[in-house]
């Protein structure tokens, strides 16, 4: 895939994501960097499972970059929350 596919994947998987998780940061580079970073993780966890990871500009591919950038945002809402909740804990 070239840079403009992984741009534009990236932008379908990480509104998809910011979608489902209800995330409310804003910006169009910070979904793309969601999204790109999701196609990484789905893709490497799909070939941990012996699939084949993102291969072409599909929808599989979106899919698989959106179920990464899902758990990518999950695990950035559970850390960012763990910080507040030990910052009310104090007071």
């Amino acid at each position: 895939m070239g840079i403009v596919a992984w741009i534009v994947v990236g932008l379908l998987a990480g509104g998809v994501a910011r979608w489902i998780v209800r995330d409310d940061r804003t910006g169009c580079l910070y979904t793309m960097v969601v999204g790109v970073l999701g196609a990484l993780i789905g893709g490497a966890l799909m070939q941990a499972s012996g699939r084949d990871g993102i291969t072409d500009f599909e929808l599989r591919s979106v899919l698989v970059a959106a179920v990464g950038a899902v758990l990518l945002l999950l695990v950035l809402q559970a850390l960012s929350g763990r910080g507040r909740t030990r910052a009310r804990r104090r007071r």
